[in-house]
């Protein structure tokens, strides 16, 4: 075997595990023959990034704070394994929370030459980080844009459903402007339960205590400063089931919090209770939660958040019939109120999240990987 049969072998070997077919490999190679670029950037020597899940708030806010110094593709479809292949010739792909980034993705990605996966979000429990770690993908989140944003969200759904402003604004519409049904309770002296005390957490109890609300806090990791603040109290979960007229949930879904409010937990709760979730979906047991509400165990409840809203929040589905008959259900309460993951959506929390999202790609860019990217994301 001479040196070009040898050289023909070994690029034949490459492409065979890199999982690309003869025609995907001469369009690559082709690209990296450019005199002008190379390969995950484009003719004019920027980093290309497969931007999926792309809405119009989240183009204008990245093209804004980008300036032009990355060449962003906005794809409309969620990333999955049928999307995966958009982000070819793409050096990083950016996500959002319903994108699906498992390991049959992971390893699409990483055929077609992705080396960054970059979150436009605090969560992560949409990403294999072990096959990312696998297959070499560094992973980057955007861990805080703006707590306020969420925080005055979650208080808006409380205020919402005690006054009943959602079926007033209804009944006003349709000429209709009578106030029974509609009689809620003074917010001063009520007990509401924050799960959780991060930032979100510590800003939505913030607000509550401005209204002279008493708050009972819970958190595994409790911070002794806000502890100290009059009006709050850190107790077991048990007891804050059980002495909250509100309830918030502010926690991360992980396997521990999965299900965190479910029919035992509920059982637990004051007669009446008010539940907010403006975290993730998986902490509430749906099912169980419209039990709660048909009982009346459960006053009322405001959810920004909902276990399988992938494919339908984000989403026009104002022509289909809704084949989630838990959610359909869920929507017949007049007592519940369901917004589609807005709660992140202010001007401010838009820029943070483009900013921190183009910084990690420019550290990405000027050669750090893994655990030296400042917000990166890792296997524990």
């Amino acid at each position: 075997m001479n040196d070009r049969e040898r050289l023909e072998a070994v690029v034949d070997r490459i492409r065979s595990l890199a999982g690309l077919d003869e025609e995907r490999f001469q369009r690559l190679t082709a690209e990296l023959d450019r005199p002008e670029g190379r390969f995950g950037y484009d003719e004019e020597g920027r980093l290309k990034v497969a931007f999926f899940g792309a809405k119009s708030y989240d183009i204008e806010s990245f093209e804004r704070r980008n300036a032009d110094r990355f060449a962003i593709h906005p794809i409309e479809a969620s990333l999955s394994v049928a999307t995966a292949p958009a982000a070819e010739g793409h050096k990083a792909v950016c996500i959002f929370v319903n994108d699906t980034c498992d390991a049959k993705v992971v390893k699409i990605l990483a055929g077609l030459g992705v080396e960054l996966v970059a979150l436009r979000c605090a969560g992560f429990n949409n990403v294999d980080l072990a096959a990312c770690r696998k297959r070499g993908l560094s992973v980057v989140r955007v861990p805080e844009y703006s707590p306020y944003a969420v925080a005055e969200h979650s208080v808006g759904l409380m205020l919402m459903l005690n006054r009943g402003l959602h079926r007033a604004y209804e009944r006003n519409r349709a000429g209709y402007f009578v106030l029974e049904g509609l009689t809620g309770f003074d917010m001063r002296g009520k007990t509401v339960g924050v799960v959780g005390t991060g930032k979100i957490g510590r800003c939505t109890a913030d607000i509550l205590l401005g209204f002279g609300c008493r708050v009972v806090a819970f958190d595994k990791y409790p911070n002794q400063e806000f502890g100290r603040r009059e009006g709050v109290e850190y107790v077991p979960l048990e007891r804050l089931w059980a002495d909250s007229h509100i309830v918030s949930l502010h926690v991360p879904l992980l396997p521990e919090t999965y299900h965190l409010v479910n029919a035992e937990t509920i059982a637990q709760m004051k007669p009446g209770v008010m539940l907010i979730n403006t975290s993730r979906g998986g902490l509430v047991d749906t099912p169980a939660l419209v039990e709660g509400l048909k009982s009346g165990k459960v006053g009322s409840a405001g959810l920004d958040v909902y276990e399988e809203e992938a494919g339908i929040f984000f989403n026009d589905m104002s022509s289909q019939v809704l084949s989630d008959d838990v959610l359909a259900r869920l929507m017949t309460f007049q007592n519940v109120v369901v917004t589609s993951h807005q709660a992140f959506l202010t001007h401010e929390a838009l820029r943070n999240i483009a900013d921190a999202t183009l910084a990690s790609i420019a550290e990405f860019e000027g050669g750090k990987r893994g655990a030296e990217l400042t917000h990166a994301l890792r296997e524990s």
